[in-house]
């Protein structure tokens, strides 16, 4: 089994610096892309490799930067690494920048030619304090290799690259939303049309993309893409960086073929549920996804199939809901997350999150009434897909409402006894 992107990932030593990095092969996709391949050449490598992105959305990365408008008309354009990585159960991203952090500034690299852009930012989350100094300093080294700066490998093209550090914002997930902030603005999304490729940062032509993508794609422009096609399991392409968290016998990460299922995920690479611990039901790709229970543990793990279960694939990290956890607890935690986390934008995002959020709370505490259930079933309706300005809320929606599918009953344990039966 291949593992490009955690093969030189080792935490039983610092990452590589510039000189290991190239002797294991690093910069030599960079090499190839820019002195035997011209931008349209790498878009279509990529999106023949079907690529889709890391970051949740599942969209194809080469055909995304086919819609950046490449005639003269646009001398400025952005390239942007989305590493705010807030989505609760979701450590991928941290691992690959402290693990190898000049994989993803090559990654960055080759990306930004294929679209022609001189200015490039990593978007960081403020608490990776480690994630930062390591990739302060890999940047530093490209620039004095002369990976980074002007006239790249003496190919007259030039890119800047910047490292930025949010203040824990979860809407900056949304990439609109990061693009104001990078912009000193509020943290909003905007609407779309128009869409970043068009006009983003300051109005440019724009391209944001995940970590685990950018780290792809020195892979693909070595190997090829019927090389990146073979790796995938299931409907689609390549690895993927799974994850779990919860009571399992061995948390953590893993690089895995896509579309590898829940039960190998869970029985195999993290050992089954730890000891005394039986599973409920997991959410697949984050907080934001609908549970998967039982009846769905031999589900791929791919875009395609984990939808046609009912829920999404997102981030690829999941997070256990165990026999001895209280659902309705598990759930209002969530909810109080991202009732903190609305930026305010919508009405129904801003007013209803945190009213669901006390209704389970009133719930958790014995103090809920049936009629409850009823207006949490509407919130999932009213604060769902086409309703709000961005997938915040919808989001949201999620884990509450394949819970009250999946869990209802213990909803109405809280109620009929008037307290947490779990407690």
């Amino acid at each position: 089994m291949e593992t490009p992107l955690t093969r030189h990932i080792s935490f039983d030593r610092p990452p590589y610096n510039l000189s290991d990095y190239e002797k294991t092969g690093g910069y030599q996709a960079l090499r190839k892309a820019l002195t035997a391949m011209g931008p349209a050449d790498i878009t279509k490598t990529v999106q023949e490799s079907d690529l889709k992105g890391r970051g949740g959305a599942g969209f194809n990365t080469g055909m995304k930067w086919s819609f950046v408008p490449m005639t003269g008309d646009h001398p400025i354009k952005y390239l942007i690494c989305n590493a705010d990585e807030m989505e609760p159960g979701t450590f991928k991203d941290r691992m690959l920048m402290e693990g190898n952090p000049h994989q993803l500034i090559e990654g960055m690299i080759i990306s930004a030619f294929a679209i022609q852009a001189n200015i490039s930012y990593i978007f960081l989350r403020w608490a990776y304090k480690k994630a930062a100094r390591l990739l302060r300093h890999a940047i530093d080294e490209a620039y004095a290799a002369g990976y980074l700066g002007k006239n790249i490998l003496g190919t007259g093209y030039n890119l800047e690259m910047y490292l930025h550090t949010g203040v824990g914002r979860y809407i900056c997930g949304e990439e609109t939303a990061l693009l104001n902030a990078l912009e000193g603005k509020r943290a909003t999304p905007r609407t779309k049309p128009p869409f970043p490729q068009i006009s983003g940062l300051f109005g440019k032509p724009t391209i944001v993309n995940n970590v685990e993508t950018f780290c792809n794609i020195p892979h693909i422009i070595n190997n090829g893409p019927d090389w990146f096609k073979s790796l995938g399991g299931g409907s689609d392409a390549g690895t993927k960086i799974y994850g779990i968290s919860g009571r399992v016998k061995r948390p953590g990460l893993w690089e895995l073929p896509m579309g590898v299922t829940m039960r190998e995920l869970i029985e195999v690479h993290a050992g089954g549920m730890a000891n005394g611990y039986g599973f409920r039901g997991a959410l697949p790709g984050g907080a934001s996804t609908d549970f998967l229970v039982k009846e769905h543990l031999d589900v791929k793990l791919d875009f395609k199939s984990v939808a046609a279960a009912g829920s999404r694939l997102g981030t690829g990290t999941m997070i256990i809901l165990d026999d001895h956890t209280c659902p309705v607890g598990f759930v209002h935690n969530l909810e109080h997350f991202f009732a903190q986390e609305s930026c305010g934008w919508c009405t129904p995002c801003r007013e209803g999150l945190p009213w669901t959020e006390k209704i389970l709370l009133s719930i958790e505490r014995g103090e809920g009434r049936l009629e409850d259930l009823q207006l949490l079933d509407m919130h999932t309706r009213f604060l769902g897909p086409g309703n709000t300005f961005c997938a915040l809320a919808p989001g949201a929606m999620e884990p509450l409402q394949s819970a009250l599918k999946y869990f209802r009953e213990d909803f109405e344990k809280h109620i009929n006894q008037k307290k947490c039966p779990w407690r």
